[in-house]
């Protein structure tokens, strides 16, 4: 199974598509997705509700003789060439396939808001991270200067003031998304029709046969001779 980040528009995240809310949306499409799949999504649901919080998974290794007809699926993290900083987005994506209902094994010492010293995950600064507090305060940001500078033009943040997203609205947009998900994971942007560009030439040589080659090689040849007078 595979979720992308370019499929969010279908469940309401329209803007802002690399950052760390979306990043723990797609896991979490990812996560109710498989799920689905293996028609296993009603007995693990995951997380109630997004709210930062760190938990450790249980899988079947973990098994103490309890009476569990099934442990919940479980997947590893191989995060490739990505850079595992505090904070990066592909922890997002961790996270919310675990609370998705995928069991990833894992430590929250990589998550926004952990502290090294204290060795103790504010689970607060990773839930606003979650719902793209980040995002709402850096949108206010850039509409406060346009709106003193309305001559200069922003390049960031131009999809949301373009389609005029306030940034009161981020957390409540992000919610409804997690809410869809969860209601249909399986639901995708409908395919584009390809546009036939009227008049378009294909430039696509007709293969010739060894026949016509030939025929071809010796028009060449007959041509060249005439050119040259002989």
């Amino acid at each position: 199974m595979a979720a992308y980040a370019h499929e969010l528009p279908a469940f309401g995240i329209e803007h802002g598509l690399t950052n760390y809310a979306a990043a723990y949306a797609t896991g979490l499409l990812l996560a109710r997705r498989t799920l689905a799949k293996l028609g296993i999504a009603d007995k693990f649901q995951g997380a109630k509700e997004a709210d930062g919080s760190y938990s450790p998974v249980r899988t079947k290794k973990d098994d103490q003789g309890d009476d569990e007809e099934r442990f919940p699926f479980k997947a590893i993290l191989d995060v490739g060439l990505a850079r595992t900083t505090t904070g990066a987005r592909v922890f997002g994506v961790l996270k919310g396939a675990v609370d998705g209902g995928i069991a990833v094994p894992h430590r929250p010492n990589r998550f926004p808001g952990y502290n090294k010293e204290k060795s103790a995950l504010n689970a607060k600064v990773h839930r606003d991270r979650i719902f793209g507090k980040h995002v709402a305060e850096y949108l206010k940001q850039v509409k406060e200067e346009a709106s003193s500078n309305p001559d200069e033009k922003n390049v960031q943040f131009s999809k949301y003031m373009s389609a005029k997203v306030a940034p009161e609205s981020i957390e409540g947009i992000y919610k409804k998304a997690h809410a869809a998900i969860r209601a249909d994971p399986t639901k995708s942007l409908p395919k584009k029709a390809k546009k036939e560009v009227a008049g378009h030439k294909k430039h696509n040589t007709k293969r010739l046969t060894g026949a016509e080659r030939k025929a071809a090689a010796k028009a060449k040849v007959a041509a060249i001779r005439e050119r040259l007078g002989k």
